[in-house]
């Protein structure tokens, strides 16, 4: 059998790359004579920049730039002819940020990695969007590249309260901004009120943080605030829109890199996989724009997954055939201790049933 392997990362375990190796491992020792495809996938979020140096080379530049909260923390740029790209989970994600203080992070360190591409001589910079611990609006990364405002853009959103102006700067390249999250920056599916929560922010506070953004938009362009995309990662969408980027789709970007589709025609069977595969996988996530693809290839698509919440009724709307757990299958705590042992022996078991 031929069998393409397009997983995304098992959030705070295995990178995308990490798990379809992980993957091959297991199914090479049960199906030795398969011939496997890797194609490890992103919609932007954590892992953006490694999964594209897997689809088109480039090379890294290491950069330092501002966390979350100020302390200087490692990032790279993946350049590629005259088009950079940079990922902001690196500088704002929430693996940095916690939860601890989630109104004081800022995005400043996005701004950084811009500049450092800027400054690398390109014409264009994509910047992948996802996994963010911060709810600033985008202000911390406008602040970098040269914005001013009547109240502190680089102090997370609870620091803009009160703010009236925003006099944006000119940034000097073509910006795109790699998400597949469509909410608005405010409102009852906002930034705050939908991602708020996973960032730490407590329910009481989330209609003043709200409300904060909405003066924000008021400052700075509220026409924009309100366009698709603008709410993700915590609003940084709706930064880089007033600064002119236009909004790609994450995944469709990375399955164009790699070359989904015509990979998915020559493959008997489909592979994909994340950490917790629920309904919401369902919004512009990789299993879901991975099934599609695979659907559209007429060839049926299997889901690895650290944890599965959907029935099969749910499974099958997702385009899945049938989904597996690491937790049920090795345990929670071997999951965690020896998360590519146990994707590899859940991947074995699968072969099992799925391998001709």
């Amino acid at each position: 059998m031929r069998v393409l392997v397009a997983p995304d990362k098992f959030a705070g375990t295995l990178t995308a790359v990490e798990a379809a190796q992980a993957i091959a491992a297991g199914w090479s020792r049960q199906a030795p004579d398969d011939e496997l495809d890797l194609a490890p996938m992103s919609d932007g979020g954590p892992g953006f920049v490694d999964v594209m140096r897997e689809a088109i080379g480039g090379s890294l530049e290491p950069a330092v730039v501002a966390g979350p909260f100020g302390d200087p923390v490692p990032a790279t740029v993946l350049l590629d002819g005259d088009t950079a790209y940079v990922e902001s989970a690196q500088a704002c994600g929430l693996a940095l940020s916690g939860t601890d203080r989630p109104e004081r992070a800022s995005t400043y360190g996005v701004g950084e990695l811009v500049l450092a591409a800027r400054d690398a001589g390109v014409r264009r910079v994509v910047i992948g969007l996802g996994g963010s611990g911060t709810s600033d609006g985008g202000a911390g990364l406008l602040a970098a590249l040269g914005a001013t405002a009547d109240r502190p853009l680089d102090r997370g959103v609870a620091a803009l309260e009160g703010i009236s102006r925003v006099d944006l700067p000119d940034v000097g390249v073509e910006l795109v901004a790699a998400s597949d999250v469509e909410n608005p920056l405010t409102g009852l599916f906002g930034a705050a009120k939908t991602f708020g929560p996973q960032k730490g922010i407590a329910a009481e506070r989330l209609p003043a943080v709200d409300g904060i953004l909405e003066q924000l938009a008021v400052a700075a362009g509220r026409r924009v605030a309100l366009e698709k995309g603008a709410g993700a990662a915590g609003g940084l969408g709706y930064a880089l829109l007033l600064l002119g980027a236009t909004r790609a789709s994450g995944l469709d970007l990375v399955a164009s890199a790699v070359g989904l589709a015509e990979r998915a025609r020559a493959a008997d069977l489909v592979l994909t996989g994340e950490g917790a595969f629920d309904f919401s996988s369902r919004a512009g996530k990789v299993p879901y724009g991975v099934a599609t693809v695979a659907a559209d290839a007429l060839r049926p698509c299997v889901a690895l997954a650290g944890q599965v919440l959907v029935g099969a009724r749910e499974m099958r709307a997702l385009g899945i055939e049938s989904a597996y757990s690491l937790f049920e299958t090795v345990g929670e705590e071997r999951a965690f201790a020896d998360p590519s042992g146990a994707l590899a022996d859940l991947a074995a078991r699968v072969a099992r049933t799925w391998s001709v």
